[in-house]
Parts: C-alpha cells; sequence; structure tokens
C-alpha cells in the first residue's frame, strides 16, 4: 500500500504532513510535500482526508483488488466522497456521511 503525491496540485499546507503517524510525509524546500519512500506507507489515509485539494492519492494495487486505482477524497456539504480512479478512465463515487459512519 502506498500513497502518490501529485507536486503540482500540492499547495504546500502542511496538513499531510501533520497528520502523518509515520511522520513519512515530508515538505521540500519549494515548499510541496512529498512521500521519500512510498512503499513504507502504512495505509492509514489520514493525508487523504486532510489534503484540501485532492494532490495525494492513494495507490490500490493488485495485491489487494485495485489493480492500479488511485483513491482520492472530496467533501461537499459535509458528505465524505472516496472517489475511485481506475485504469481505465472509470470513476466510481463512495458517499459516506460522517455523522452516520459510526452508527452501526
Amino acid at each position: 500500500m502506498s500513497i502518490a503525491i501529485d507536486k503540482s496540485k500540492c499547495i504546500g499546507c502542511g496538513k499531510c504532513h501533520n497528520v502523518c503517524p509515520g511522520t513519512l510525509i515530508k515538505i521540500g524546500e519549494d515548499h510541496k510535500a512529498y512521500i521519500k519512500y512510498p512503499k513504507d506507507c502504512w495505509g492509514c489515509t489520514s493525508c487523504i482526508k486532510e489534503c484540501p485539494v485532492h494532490a495525494i492519492s492513494f495507490y490500490l494495487g493488485a495485491d489487494i483488488g485495485g489493480m492500479g486505482t488511485k483513491v482520492h477524497t472530496e467533501q461537499k456539504d459535509g458528505i465524505l466522497h472516496w472517489v475511485m480512479e481506475h485504469p481505465d478512465g472509470k470513476v466510481t463515487e463512495i458517499e459516506i456521511n460522517p455523522k452516520e459512519s459510526n452508527k452501526y
């Protein structure tokens, strides 16, 4: 499991760096986030949920059935959208209401 950071989208806010429990995300001299060793990522997805510009994606490799799909999150009207971009160009979304996520 690993993340991918698109430096061209990164605005250098540092939120991802602040929430990474493994301190794996660094901020470069250009004030952009990067992860030196993506394979060391724990897969907690904290950084993905904090990134306000969707510059970080979670890579779903073949080892967990993702076959190269990338996932990022978006917030719209209090609803969390997990957006999956498949290698074939298909986009799938899962909506989660955080207020009801622990309901069951």
